[in-house]
């Protein structure tokens, strides 16, 4: 196996680690404005956007909660990787920190998505 580094993979885990705790915080204030919406309109079409954003929040939840842990495995790995190697940390490491970028990026676009879809569901039924 080869080694790299450990100042190759940054200290990106900590700005996804905030990330993810900042898209959990937003996902409970939309609940709890879908909530509100719930409450004052019960029309047909008004209680489907419920029911789709309710099952969006819990899927997207879902998602961070998965990355979190992923990321928590991660940081633990290259910490001992790093500890047994003297500061180094196998290139696999590397490409699983590429990975998890990738993922990041993705929950990022996702969210901003969903963010948008209910910021003009909100202005229809608020």
């Amino acid at each position: 196996m080869t080694y790299t580094s450990i100042s190759n993979v940054g200290n990106d885990h900590s700005f996804w680690r905030k990330g993810l705790e900042f898209y959990n915080e937003e996902i409970e204030m939309m609940e709890t404005r879908l909530g509100e919406i719930a409450q004052k309109n019960t029309s047909f079409e008004a209680r489907q956007g419920v029911e789709h954003f309710q099952n969006q929040f819990i899927v997207q939840h879902n998602n961070v909660d998965e990355l979190q842990h992923e990321i928590n495995l991660y940081i633990q790995r290259v910490g001992d990787d790093s500890i047994h190697h003297a500061g180094h940390i196998g290139t696999d490491l590397v490409k699983e920190h590429d990975v998890l970028q990738d993922k990041y990026e993705n929950l990022e676009k996702i969210m901003n998505g969903l963010r948008h879809e209910f910021k003009d569901y909100l202005a229809k039924w608020m």
